[in-house]
């Protein structure tokens, strides 16, 4: 049957209106949706194996967020690449507010060395911890200090092996920087995450490991690896014996750090009441104490103030890694 002009365009008419009611019922829909938030489980994606200073500050921060959101954060933990892995997973998930992601110091380098990782993509809802960095030897290493360490490296060099949390992270990126600061050589290990270039290090694998205080000093406390210096400005107070590189007269002093995100494009709403979960989680006795008993340091900006220092870092990084 041939319809007349004035039927068809009735027809495109109708379809036209019901396709803008649609989206406008939508668009109220996720507003509503964005007004109620949260009303289910949130995932928190976790970059790296269980047992790091990453995860361990991602749990300890998830379990405070439930007491303000009243819903589960549930960790899981997406490893490979240097941390690219889960980071991308993060990217590509609905910005809707369910699916968030511990975003390490590695988001702002990772773009820098070949990785699909772009900072931009992703909103930021709060600077959570700070991580000094050490380096360690196996319990029975006959290098006793850290200028044996460095002394032995510059004799042989890419003999004597660092592990670290995966090619391209900041502990390997401290690793370049001792090499840089001593003239030694030492060689780089990446696994996906510190917990295992830790254990690495107390099964003899490696000659050293360059970690986090948190991944580290437990370790060294049970007698398992020695901590030779923390890589850090001040001491660390979870590693009372162990003194700086700086006033063992090398100059490196490099950390990470930890902020919560999620996918770009949330809605305001909702990164309003994670702001305030953030805030008030990283501030409570039980977050504050797990954190500094593993020897990190609870450190928190507002989601507006993370963003500006991701942008600030992003800069920096592109700098040191340009070299």
């Amino acid at each position: 049957m041939k319809m007349s002009k004035r039927t068809t365009s009735s027809l495109i008419a109708v379809a036209a209106a019901t396709s803008l009611l649609a989206a406008c019922s939508s668009a109220k829909g996720d507003a509503e949706a964005s007004a109620d938030y949260p009303t289910d489980d949130i995932t928190l994606v976790v970059p790296y194996d269980a047992g790091g200073a990453s995860d361990l500050a991602a749990r300890t921060l998830a379990a405070e967020m439930e007491n303000t959101l009243d819903v589960s954060v549930i960790v899981e933990n997406r490893t490979g690449g240097a941390g690219s892995v889960g980071l991308s997973s993060l990217a590509g998930s609905d910005a809707d507010g369910y699916t968030l992601g511990y975003m390490p110091v590695e988001t702002v380098m990772l773009g820098h060395q070949g990785y699909d990782i772009d900072p931009e993509a992703y909103d930021y809802l709060g600077q959570i911890v700070s991580v000094p960095a050490t380096i360690a030897v196996p319990a029975d290493s006959p290098y006793q200090t850290l200028q044996d360490l460095i002394d032995a490296a510059t004799e042989n060099p890419d003999t004597l092996t660092v592990s670290n949390s995966g090619a391209g992270s900041i502990w390997h990126a401290v690793t370049t920087a001792l090499n840089e600061a001593t003239g030694a050589a030492l060689k780089p290990v990446p696994f996906d995450g510190g917990a295992p270039a830790v254990t690495a290090a107390i099964g003899g694998q490696v000659d050293a490991v360059i970690a986090g205080v948190s991944e580290t000093s437990q370790a060294h406390k049970d007698g398992q690896i020695r901590v030779l210096a923390v890589l850090a400005d001040d001491p660390a107070d979870a590693l009372p014996d162990v003194k700086t590189a700086k006033d063992l007269g090398i100059d490196v002093s490099m950390g990470g750090w930890g902020l919560l995100g999620a996918p770009a494009g949330l809605p305001e709403e909702v990164i309003e009441v994670l702001d305030a979960a953030v805030e008030a989680a990283v501030a409570s006795d039980s977050y504050v104490d797990v954190i500094t008993k593993a020897g990190n340091i609870p450190a928190w900006r507002s989601a507006a103030e993370t963003q500006g220092f991701v942008t600030d870092e992003a800069t920096r990084f592109g700098t040191i890694l340009a070299d």
